[in-house]
């Protein structure tokens, strides 16, 4: 199976988890319930629409945004719930949620929705909203506003706005004299000023859509006369989706000149919405060549999101080992960090296990943790519990253990014994009290000399609906 393929599988598998808590009570109402991480949408096969990733991407970034803010609330008052009968569920719920959280992070990338939705605005002639989309972009300073002022003249030209198409790359060349859409700009312009400043008739739209199926019947063509015109519509001004496709069918071609064209995308030859393209087109291809060719512009590279989509496409491609480099080199934390969460998305354990070996970081060290969730990995979590310091990093990986249902609760329990911080013991209590294990906890409770840490087990059973725990709760009366 290619690369690009299991990626696909793994994403839409990780956004498919079941929830297994139930709804927060009406009688929490400081504590936010978060939403679930929507699912995604059914994988598309090839050929694809090459926008169609991104509704994915898009997708799920939305719904981990809610979650990140309900989770982070959920978090801070977490010590401040109340001791109610309840409080197993509502505990099961945030450790729930805590991994769908992690699963997420580990399957998407940081997009601007507005940028992407006013992208597929003009794909579907909605010029209007692909302005509104692109000012909002602008407006909010994202590293994406360059591009967003050049699609909003692009859309403006389209309703026959010709001075105001003109205006915003007047402002895109004045507020971004670096900009790596300048080049387009530039033609943009001339076709501005030579139009008639009408709006996009109906014809002009059929010929889009003619153009795509022109391009589609490309894909098995002589080399020779195709790869002319696919340059020449990713250098024109024509639409995301004509661009996008004319890209696509030029991965499929294999000749030397194809390749080629596609490489200097890769490293910037054209704006950034191509040279991400042909990033993730090349990591499609799954094959060593394109891995080697991906951490090369990775080293050449300055730019953070560049670097970033370079890691994303690597996990695509299958390329662990190149991922594993790039984490243990890497000076930029939140890069090594992304690297590692696709490495748990590869199930790359034993390079995770090394990486936290060499990792000063204490948030590096915890994205390692809930990478190794992703991957399943109890037994290397384990070996990390008994093994850290840190009290933080040590009620990180407990956390993530408990919420792996393969790892048992005698295993739990366990590090009870071995863990020295009290805070690292209570995130074991609570742990084996989200779960439902009586049985543990009660064993814990007999041996506990400590008598503020046994009324901490003690007040977790006391509100256990279990047999064990009322048997245990009887025999304290007596």
């Amino acid at each position: 199976m290619s690369g690009w393929k299991q990626f696909l599988m793994v994403a839409a598998v990780l956004s498919a988890t079941p929830a297994f808590a139930q709804p927060a009570p009406n009688f929490f109402p400081q504590i936010p319930q978060a939403p679930q991480v929507p699912q995604v949408p059914q994988i598309p096969q090839i050929p694809f629409a090459p926008q169609d990733l991104d509704t994915i991407m898009a997708n799920a970034n939305a719904g981990l945004a809610r979650a990140e803010m309900a989770l982070a609330q959920s978090e801070k008052n977490f010590s401040t719930w109340p001791d109610l009968a309840e409080l197993p569920s509502k505990m099961s719920a945030l450790f729930n949620q805590s991994g769908m959280l992690f699963q997420s992070r580990s399957k998407i990338g940081k997009l601007d929705i507005d940028y992407d939705n006013g992208t597929r605005a003009l794909d579907d002639h909605k010029y209007d909203e692909a302005v509104r989309r692109f000012d909002a972009v602008i407006d909010s300073k994202s590293p994406r506003a360059d591009g967003a002022l050049y699609w909003k003249a692009y859309a403006l030209n389209r309703l026959g706005r010709r001075d105001d198409a003109l205006a915003a790359l007047a402002v895109l060349r004045r507020d971004f004299a670096g900009s790596h859409w300048l080049n387009d700009a530039q033609a943009l312009e001339a076709e501005v000023k030579q139009g008639s400043g009408q709006a996009v008739s109906p014809a002009e739209e059929t010929n889009e859509d003619l153009k795509l199926m022109a391009i589609n019947s490309l894909m098995g063509a002589d080399p020779a006369r195709a790869i002319p015109l696919l340059e020449g519509l990713l250098k024109g001004n024509s639409a995301p989706k004509v661009r996008d496709r004319a890209m696509f069918v030029l991965t499929q071609n294999q000749s030397p000149q194809a390749q080629q064209i596609l490489s200097q995308y890769a490293k910037g030859a054209g704006n950034p919405d191509l040279q991400v393209r042909a990033i993730r087109y090349i990591g499609m291809s799954g094959t060593e060549d394109a891995r080697q060719q991906l951490a090369s512009i990775y080293s050449a590279s300055n730019d953070a999101s560049v670097k970033r989509q370079i890691i994303q496409s690597l996990m695509v491609s299958n390329g662990r080992d190149a991922l594993f480099t790039l984490a243990r080199n890497e000076k930029d934390e939140e890069l090594r960090a992304e690297a590692i969460r696709q490495l748990g998305v590869m199930r790359a354990t034993i390079q995770l296990g090394q990486l936290y070996g060499s990792e000063t970081s204490a948030d590096v060290k915890v994205q390692i943790i809930r990478s190794l969730f992703v991957a399943g990995d109890s037994d290397r979590l384990v070996a990390l519990a008994r093994n850290e310091k840190d009290s933080r990093i040590l009620g990180e990986a407990i956390r993530n253990l408990v919420m792996l249902r393969s790892t048992s609760a005698e295993t739990v329990a366990s590090l009870y014994v071995s863990a020295a911080d009290p805070k690292a013991k209570k995130a074991v209590i609570d742990g084996l009290f989200a779960r439902g294990d009586a049985k543990p906890l009660i064993d814990l409770a007999r041996k506990e000399n400590d008598p503020a840490m046994k009324k901490y087990i003690v007040e977790r059973l006391a509100l256990m609906h279990s047999k064990e725990a009322t048997d245990y709760m009887m025999e304290l009366l007596k």
